[in-house]
């Protein structure tokens, strides 16, 4: 099969398209042919090195978690789902990618809407997977106010979106530039960095009761003192966490919700017309390089996705 991969660490430039051996399904999972592959904060930090998690990469490495396709292949044990089902999803979790390929085994799926763009659906997994565990782990109940800090990008941006799906006010940081779009997603928009609680009290939405760090960018203070309590804090990005008694959500690994739901409940709102994925950019997989550098050095306001060219595949 045709993949893109990377044989040592460094910039986008260490990408290229190459050739791979299939992959096959196990107990438990399906096997897609790729018609669109996300491209995270998390494929980005590999790639570059600077994650400690690099480390446990076999090179050449094919990038990627999120992914949606056309499924050719079903393992042992699994049910719900046929050949030739679109779905979308997240892959095998151990191998941290195989998603920007022309064959992709899934760990986490849902059926994807007929109306979802493949762009969109493929962009999803993690985003849909991680909010609703962070949303799981805070959780806030109906008519309660929800700080989401970093609301624009990826991560943030469909966090949004299912917490007002639940019922909450949300109130987003964001650069000025983005605060149109945060409002379009339902939230109450204010500009992130220095001096956050004061223009989130200048609002007059009364209080905050719960906090949802994605961003990393040195908030979880502020964040404090907008909530009172550091259980009612969850950060999904600042290492310093355990320092303020804030949680840092690492996942299923750590003990966490199973966020798996979050795939089906996302689907189940975008055919209801109350959720999108909103892309940033989209590439085709021969521009994995450019792909990778928007990710690394764009403006964060949704995400990144590569589509399978289907003359490529011919």
């Amino acid at each position: 099969m045709f993949a893109v991969q990377f044989d040592r660490f460094g910039g986008p430039d260490v990408l290229h398209l190459g050739t791979a051996d299939a992959p096959h399904p196990g107990a438990g999972q399906i096997r897609v042919r790729v018609q669109a592959a996300g491209v995270s904060p998390v494929d980005v930090g590999l790639r570059s090195g600077r994650t400690p998690m690099s480390a446990r990469l076999p090179l050449p490495h094919i990038p990627g978690v999120d992914v949606a396709g056309v499924v050719d292949e079903i393992g042992h044990g699994v049910d719900g789902v046929a050949i030739g089902d679109h779905v979308f999803g997240v892959v095998e979790l151990a191998k941290l990618g195989g998603a920007s390929a022309q064959f992709a085994v899934l760990q986490l799926w849902a059926h994807k809407p007929a109306a979802m763009p493949w762009a969109q659906a493929g962009a999803a997994g993690t985003s849909a997977e991680t909010a609703t565990r962070a949303l799981d782990l805070l959780a806030p109940q109906p008519g309660m106010t929800l700080l989401i800090d970093g609301a624009a990008g990826g991560v943030g941006s469909v966090a949004v979106q299912l917490a007002a799906a639940r019922g909450i006010r949300v109130i987003g940081t964001a650069r000025p530039d983005n605060h149109a779009f945060l409002h379009q997603l339902g939230a109450t928009p204010v500009t992130y960095g220095d001096g956050l609680a004061d223009r989130v009290n200048a609002l007059g939405a009364g209080r905050v009761d719960r906090a949802l760090d994605v961003a990393g960018a040195g908030s979880l203070t502020e964040l404090l003192n907008l909530t009172g309590d550091p259980a009612a804090v969850v950060t999904l990005a600042d290492f310093t966490a355990p320092t303020h008694g804030v949680r840092l959500s690492m996942g299923q690994l750590a003990g966490e919700p199973d966020g798996r739901h979050g795939l089906r409940t996302a689907a189940e709102l975008f055919t209801e017309g109350r959720f999108t994925v909103p892309i940033e950019a989209a590439f085709p997989i021969q521009k994995a390089t450019d792909a990778h550098d928007t990710a690394e050095h764009g403006s964060p306001r949704g995400k990144i996705v590569m589509i399978v060219d289907d003359a490529y595949e011919s």
